[in-house]
């Protein structure tokens, strides 16, 4: 990722859902005025999602998502498309059901709705190919009066927009675009990463270690995402590594409101810091922006339950390439083993995989998910939850495996 670029899991994710040859791929390619999507008139040639991520005026930074037809019926490919569609919504977060006939009775569009609800998602509903099936409502001030017929299988008290479109003639789409970007304010609420935790033009210390797992060249997600972020609330950020930051809090007469860390030398910070200079890490800091830092909490007492034999999934959301002292594979599994002292199976997962069955972990360890939507986040802890299955996260668990838990949550004990 690009330091200029806003990060995917900080764009809005626009999915189009639909029944194979509904013109959801037109409707794309008309949206975003590219050609994203291959469009045919054989029905199902979008067999993956497409995923373009781009400024779309008058939205802001998005990423558009074309998904496979929702009912195909070939017996193994048709399976995969609506597994592949079903997963796509754990990451929208505005849907738009593309319809093609005027009236529906089939239970493709229904079941689409019903999982809109069930996650959530906000959503309107578009009908595409005006111009063939009803030139009169094309004008969307007269598409008002057939409304009722057209959405006789939409019973929604939410009262979902419902617009008449053409991705051939180019009728409705600035109405789509400009529903869409309404939605999307509707719905915008910024969060603060870390500096509501400290008052303006307070210091704050991040330490960031350079080592072989280290991009090169740049600073990872995390650490970029924490230092804007304290930039905007006002606040004076210094970045050291952990080898200069004795001499680094001598320069600053150790006045600093909070101590951010990298996790993985949690013990070797907190052993150098004041007993009351705040401290916490990147991924404790992820894990309450994403929303499941309650859980980690929550699920932190699982480690010293964990028997010999039980699994453990390590649920890491980037898929970078793994150095011989990765966090994730490697660091992680043998501090846990070293503290647990059993054996233990231990299963990795990268990127946007995710097992649909929890039920054979004993815990879940996942990372602070800045690769991620919150939304993603929030559906795999959801799914734990429905489950049974404990969850905590990187940060926590490093923290608690040295001591420190307690001392690391401090700073954010009221926002919890």
């Amino acid at each position: 990722m690009s330091m200029n670029e806003t990060p995917s899991a900080e764009r809005t994710h626009i999915g189009f859902f639909g029944r194979r040859n509904a013109g959801k791929s037109s409707l794309v390619n008309a949206v975003t005025g590219q050609s994203l999507s291959v469009v045919s008139d054989v029905r199902g040639t979008t067999t993956d999602p497409v995923r373009k991520a781009m400024e779309l005026l008058p939205l802001g930074p998005v990423v558009i998502i074309d998904t496979p037809g929702f009912d195909d019926d070939d017996e193994m490919l048709g399976t995969q498309r609506v597994q592949r569609t079903r997963e796509v919504l754990a990451q929208t977060d505005i849907a738009v059901l593309v319809i093609d006939t005027p009236i529906v009775s089939n239970s493709c569009e229904a079941e689409l709705l019903s999982l809109f609800k069930q996650m959530s998602i906000p959503y309107l509903i578009a009908y595409n190919k005006a111009d063939l099936h009803d030139a009169q409502t094309t004008d969307q001030a007269d598409a008002s009066t057939s409304n009722q017929k057209r959405t006789s299988f939409h019973d929604d008290k939410e009262q979902a927009p419902v617009l008449f479109v053409s991705a051939k003639t180019g009728v409705g789409i600035r109405e789509l675009k400009e529903t869409l970007a309404h939605m999307l304010q509707s719905n915008d609420t910024q969060k603060p990463l870390v500096h509501d935790l400290v008052p303006p033009k307070s210091t704050v210390l991040l330490v960031v270690p350079i080592d072989s797992a280290a991009p090169k060249g740049r600073l990872i997600l995390p650490q970029q995402q924490v230092l804007r972020d304290l930039l905007d609330g006002g606040c004076t950020a210094v970045v050291t590594r952990e080898t200069e930051l004795c001499g680094t809090l001598k320069r600053l007469d150790n006045r600093v409101d909070l101590v951010v860390t990298d996790s993985q030398v949690f013990s070797y910070v907190s052993s150098v810091l004041p007993l009351d200079m705040p401290l916490t890490s990147f991924s404790i800091l992820m894990a309450r922006y994403k929303g499941f830092l309650d859980r980690a909490l929550e699920g932190i007492a699982t480690v010293d339950k964990l028997r010999d034999g039980d699994r453990v999934l390590i649920a890491e959301g980037c898929t970078h390439h793994r150095q011989c002292d990765d966090i994730g594979s490697v660091k992680i599994p043998r501090w846990l083993h070293a503290h647990t002292q059993k054996n233990l199976q231990i299963d990795i997962v990268p990127g946007k995989e995710f097992p649909a069955d929890l039920s054979p972990y004993a815990l879940i360890i996942h990372c602070g998910g800045c690769m991620l939507t919150e939304r993603m986040v929030r559906a795999r802890i959801n799914s734990a939850t429905a489950q049974g299955v404990p969850v905590t996260n990187y940060g926590t668990l490093i923290a608690y495996m040295n001591g420190i838990l307690s001392r690391a949550i401090q700073p954010l004990q009221k926002t919890i």
